[in-house]
């Protein structure tokens, strides 16, 4: 029985050993997979270690700035804050000075008066287990001074804020199109934690989204586990490269009447509106609008196309200009040659009408043009040209290819006609499509002795940190494609159409304004053949005798009356542009350029020593509130204003009251509601007539203004 129970125990104890050793030996291989592996059970052990003793800061480079040709702030990065509270007990060292959070629901209920996020969600925030810090969702997000100073008087301890950027157009709906607009992206970690980065995604804002960037840098030191960095340890830094800024060719000056004159136009009923304004020596771009249009700080924009440049149509009897210029390169055409106006029938008894099809008998083809006559450009392609060489020449021209302007989706339009009909109709601007920026394109050729320019609207683009140019654009010559005689003749015919009383343009004639254009009405394609809507187009030259200007203007309309509409826009345009360029030869109208002033900053500057200085200026300011200092203002410090521009300051008064909107514009209430945070909805376009709060009356953050407005002319 003894030397059974010792031969228990004996193996009792070697199983003990085996299994000693077993487990031994588990460790040891397991120590060496951790000591030879870089993951384990898929965690990178170098990242993991790395992560919770080091910190890599991003330093983020600044967006460049979009500037007009004269250095006026057309887009820009401006301060807005990130909402962040501190959860870690560990912050606090001090128990009469914390540095947490240390009440959540008070914080959250308090929070709840601020900012547009319930006390729930906020207490939802405040109660995450295990993490450093949280930030609010995107509500918390792009908060401006004034919400942030409303924050800070709550007195909250653990509350801190992260200072962002965010894209600002001062001037709101202007150059919309044109500008585009650059949107701020978010990614968020497991933790909560933000890294916000500012896309380009329509327009300039898109189309130079690389140049405008910059590239970030970062900070990379060691850390505590509260995340402080270490005394005494390395520190590696890679500072941020901001980004260009951008010099546009626009002139906010022109582009500004452009802007007015189409807002004044608002009392007819355009489905779309749109002009572009070119120097006629250069090909440079100098206004470029569109109606409707959107402000791109809050991108409420009712379609993405910029008609000016990524939208083709027919473009209807402006393109006469260049099947008489064809005809005359051609070198047989005889402007007194006549023909028989009215009607034109076809080989497969297709009838081409004038617009009145009872014509006016047989007169010449230079009288042809002056009228408009369909049937004159038919018979200008069948005795002096061919569809081939009407086409050749078209292309010559630019038509049908895009021109290589410097904005995003251009369209090529389509230049494509075979059989006898579709070429007759080529020759008048039907069944072929073409662009705004591809007519100025072609009508450089009229204003550079029959030269082709170059249309371009980047000015130049300068590097932030050097101040050196990095580009420059500058006039260029594409191809002579007239005669200075046929740029002579297309001219005269064209002053023709202004000045005769039969001209079909000469409802824009104005006394003392040497103004030549041609005209066109193109009906559009609805799908079952041409509908009762028509496009409406002014290609137009001033001064005349030697062009400074190309416009070109075209809409979309469904009645009678846009013609009027239109002469009331080119005509406000001409005057204004002509002034200001001093182009207008009676010297008792000649005016001089709008004085500037390039804003300094009056964030914490007094009140009274602000207006007293914008007073001296002769400058137009709004005061918000009734706080002894300035807490916020627009247009942004460094923008360069005009007598004509308002300047909105907000002051450190707790209470807003609604301000009066009456005979504001729909661009200036909008602007200043967007200033103050106050939400809002329009009902008509203009100028505001009535406001569903009345003026004075404080306002809450949960309130909602609607505004009337109906145009004023």
């Amino acid at each position: 029985m003894k030397k059974k129970l010792e031969s228990n125990n004996i193996r009792m104890s070697l199983f003990l050993v085996i299994v000693a050793l077993i487990f031994f030996v588990v460790i040891i291989l397991r120590t060496a997979q951790l000591a030879m592996s870089h993951k384990v059970d898929g965690i990178d052990l170098q990242a993991f270690a790395s992560s919770r003793t080091t910190k890599n800061e991003v330093l983020k480079g600044k967006r460049g700035t979009i500037y007009d040709r004269n250095g006026d702030v057309l887009a820009q990065n401006v301060s807005s804050y990130t909402l962040i509270a501190y959860l870690d007990e560990n912050r606090t060292t001090d128990i009469n000075k914390p540095q947490h959070v240390v009440d959540k629901e008070y914080t959250a209920k308090m929070l709840a008066t601020v900012l547009d996020i319930s006390e729930e969600q906020i207490l939802e925030y405040l109660s995450k287990e295990g993490v450093y810090q949280t930030e609010f969702g995107s509500k918390g997000r792009g908060l401006t001074e004034l919400t942030k100073d409303a924050i800070l008087a709550l007195g909250l301890p653990g509350i801190d804020f992260i200072e962002t950027q965010k894209r600002y157009y001062p001037y709101g709906d202007f150059a919309s199109y044109t500008l585009g607009y650059a949107k701020t992206t978010v990614e968020e970690d497991e933790e909560g934690n933000s890294e916000e980065t500012i896309v380009g995604e329509m327009g300039i804002e898109k189309q130079f989204n690389e140049e405008l960037s910059g590239k970030d840098g970062y900070t990379f030191y060691q850390k505590d586990r509260n995340g402080y960095k270490i005394a005494g340890t390395k520190e590696v830094t890679v500072p941020a490269e901001d980004g260009n800024d951008v010099y546009l060719t626009i002139d906010s000056n022109i582009q500004l009447f452009v802007e007015r004159a189409l807002d004044k136009a608002n009392w007819y009923n355009f489905d779309w509106s749109t002009i572009l304004i070119a120097d006629a020596k250069t090909g440079a771009i100098l206004a470029s609008a569109s109606n409707p249009s959107f402000d791109p700080n809050v991108r409420d924009m009712t379609n993405y196309i910029d008609y000016n440049v990524a939208y083709a149509y027919e473009p209807g009897s402006t393109m006469k200009i260049f099947s008489y210029m064809a005809a005359m390169e051609n070198g047989n055409y005889n402007g007194n040659d006549t023909y028989k106006s009215g009607i034109y029938v076809t080989k497969d008894g297709t009838e081409i009408g004038d617009w009145d099809r009872n014509g006016w008998g047989e007169i010449t083809f230079n009288y042809g043009f002056v009228l408009s006559s369909n049937v004159g450009v038919i018979n200008l392609i069948n005795r002096y040209i061919s569809g081939a060489i009407l086409k050749t020449y078209y292309n010559k021209l630019g038509f049908g290819h895009q021109t290589g302007i410097e904005l995003p989706n251009e369209a090529s339009g389509k230049i494509a006609f075979k059989y006898e009909t579709e070429i007759l109709n080529a020759g008048f601007g039907q069944g072929i499509t073409a662009t705004p920026i591809q007519n100025i394109k072609a009508l450089t050729s009229l204003t550079n002795n029959g030269v082709l320019m170059q249309p371009y609207i980047i000015d130049k683009i300068v590097d932030t940190d050097t101040n050196e140019v990095v580009f420059q654009g500058e006039k260029t010559e594409l191809d002579k494609v007239a005669s200075k005689e046929t740029v002579n003749n297309m001219k005269n015919l064209m002053r023709s159409v202004i000045e005769d009383p039969m001209g079909t343009g000469h409802t824009y004639y104005m006394e003392g304004y040497d103004l030549i254009a041609k005209t066109g009405t193109a009906q559009v394609a609805d799908g079952n053949g041409y509908g009762s809507s028509v496009i409406r187009s002014f290609a137009g030259l001033y001064p005349g005798n030697d062009p400074s200007i190309i416009i070109y203007f075209s809409a979309k309309d469904q009645g009678s009356y846009g013609v009027n509409a239109m002469k009331q826009v080119i005509q406000d345009i001409v005057v204004n542009v002509s002034k200001y360029l001093e182009l207008d030869e009676k010297e008792e109208d000649k005016v001089q350029a709008l004085k500037k002033y390039s804003l300094p900053s009056f964030i914490s500057k007094r009140t009274m020593d602000v207006t007293n200085t914008l007073m001296n200026e002769g400058l137009t300011y709004v005061v918000i509130g009734n706080g002894d200092k300035i807490i916020k203002q627009y247009p942004e410090s460094n923008t360069i204003v005009s007598e004509l521009d308002k300047i909105y300051l907000v002051t450190n008064d707790v209470n807003i009251s609604m301000p009066n909107l009456i005979g504001y514009s729909e661009t200036e209430a909008k602007t200043l509601l967007n200033l103050l945070g106050i939400t809002y909805t329009t009902e008509g376009n203009g100028y505001v007539t009535s406001q569903s709060i009345n003026a004075g009356v404080i306002v809450k953050k949960e309130d909602s203004i609607t505004l009337v407005l109906k145009p004023k002319f």
